[in-house]
């Protein structure tokens, strides 16, 4: 009996254990709604461990930066890139570089948004990539920093999935770019929803 009950014990501490790993959203937790030309979908970010990023990232929201730009780099199986040139691929200005949050804790996992950046740790601007499978080998590790998790996909997943499925082609020196321009026609804040 007394072993039953430890046992219940453990498993209750385990499932709560496991919640509170996985779930990293907040009700308050601001949205950001992409609406591309091929269909809508609304990132939840996190500014609790990812806040750096998350100020970055709205800065550009709020200017209207993403409007316009298009998923330049798409790698069935992998990332779809975005946030830094127009359909003619031409190069959008930026801001100056942030700081690199990869050593938050959050992980590389289908459905997230990360910072894309060159070889030099704190080099990210604007663009980012989201995560089309768990992609372990991008997270923070003993000899690699990785790329810094902000945001997750909530809603609009087969979005994210239909524009993996397109035709790619190379444009000067640039690979895996959408045949047809896969465009953010708007990229704006979710209004709350007040009771």
């Amino acid at each position: 009996m007394r072993f039953a009950k430890l046992l219940l014990l453990g498993g209750l501490f385990m499932a709560l254990t496991i919640a509170t790993v996985t779930d990293s959203g907040a009700a308050d937790n601001p949205k950001v709604v992409f609406e591309t030309n091929m269909g809508t979908m609304v990132l939840e970010l996190y500014p609790d461990k990812a806040p750096i990023t998350v100020k970055n990232f709205l800065d550009y929201v709020d200017a209207g930066f993403y409007d316009g730009t298009i998923f330049h780099r798409v790698i069935p199986g992998f990332v779809i890139q975005g946030g830094g040139f127009d359909d003619k691929m031409e190069k959008k200005d930026n801001r100056s570089p942030i700081k690199n949050e990869a050593d938050n804790g959050l992980r590389n996992l289908r459905a997230t948004l990360s910072m894309a950046r060159t070889q030099q740790i704190n080099s990210a601007t604007s663009q980012f990539f989201i995560n089309l499978k768990n992609n372990s080998n991008l997270d923070h590790s003993d000899g690699n920093f990785g790329y810094a998790v902000f945001a997750k996909v909530v809603k609009g997943i087969s979005t994210i999935d239909k524009i993996a499925g397109v035709k790619t082609t190379t444009k000067g020196h640039y690979r895996d770019v959408p045949a047809e321009p896969i465009t953010i026609i708007s990229a704006k804040r979710e209004e709350s929803k007040k009771e």
